[in-house]
């Protein structure tokens, strides 16, 4: 299989004993069910845990399932918005692990931070906070899902489904949504979209569709882009200047 790689690429394992990417069709009656794979919004919400900077914007490639996909049913109390708590199902994946490759590319809707597109500074700071685990902690999908983050090779190792015969669809899946501040297309600057997408896997590999590329969206409200203060921090020199204690 070819293998796409850019300058910038990030290659990561995450793991962890449960998992909730959860299907926007079974919450609306308060139980959840996990897709039976990480969405692409879970997967940048994973990198964004380990480095996240308003200048770039995290593409996720492509991802190896290393573990089999297996699920677990429990019963739990969530708290209910109007007090008290109900018995709910989740339904979680169970005991997964998985191969990561990203890239990242520059948030050209923030003009402000042109003199910041360091390239070289903010590979090797992502590749040093993936050694780390990340410098927030890591959720598989909800909170309650402990995910750990560590550097490996793309493509080494044996996952359960290398040798899998043909292909593996799993239908009409949520991708992600698009936020008026990483908003690529001029359709979608501006709103709120929300992306689906149909993955297949493929000997263990899903190639993820890059969001601007995905053509089955919806337009959910109009949005604004979120405001970063015009005046920097400059150190203590700052408070010396307005006054303040140093």
């Amino acid at each position: 299989m070819e293998e796409k790689r850019f300058r910038n690429t990030v290659e990561f394992q995450v793991s962890g004993d449960y998992a909730l990417f959860s299907d926007p069709v079974t919450r609306v009656g308060g139980e959840k069910c996990s897709y039976p794979i990480p969405t692409y919004e879970a997967v940048k919400g994973i990198l964004h845990s380990v480095f996240w900077k308003p200048t770039i914007i995290w593409v996720i490639d492509e991802m190896r399932v290393m573990n089999p996909i297996q699920t677990e049913t429990k019963a739990v109390r969530p708290i209910a918005y109007n007090g008290g708590n109900d018995l709910s199902y989740y339904t979680y994946l169970k005991d997964v692990s998985y191969q990561v490759r990203a890239h990242f590319i520059w948030n050209l809707n923030r003009p402000e931070f042109e003199q910041d597109r360091n390239e070289h500074k903010y590979h090797n700071i992502a590749r040093r906070m993936i050694e780390r685990g990340g410098r927030r902690d890591i959720f598989l999908g909800t909170r309650e899902c402990q995910g750990y983050v560590e550097p490996c090779v793309y493509g080494e190792g044996e996952g359960s489904y290398d040798n899998w015969p043909g292909e593996m669809a799993f239908g009409f899946m949520y991708h992600g949504i698009t936020y008026a501040d990483e908003a690529q297309l001029e359709e979608d600057r501006g709103k709120m979209t929300v992306r689906f997408w149909r993955p297949v896997m493929r000997k263990g590999r899903v190639v993820f569709c890059p969001p601007e590329a995905c053509t089955e969206k919806r337009h959910i409200h109009e949005m604004e882009m979120k405001p970063f203060p015009d005046k920097h921090f400059r150190g203590l020199a700052e408070f010396s200047e307005e006054g303040g204690a140093v």
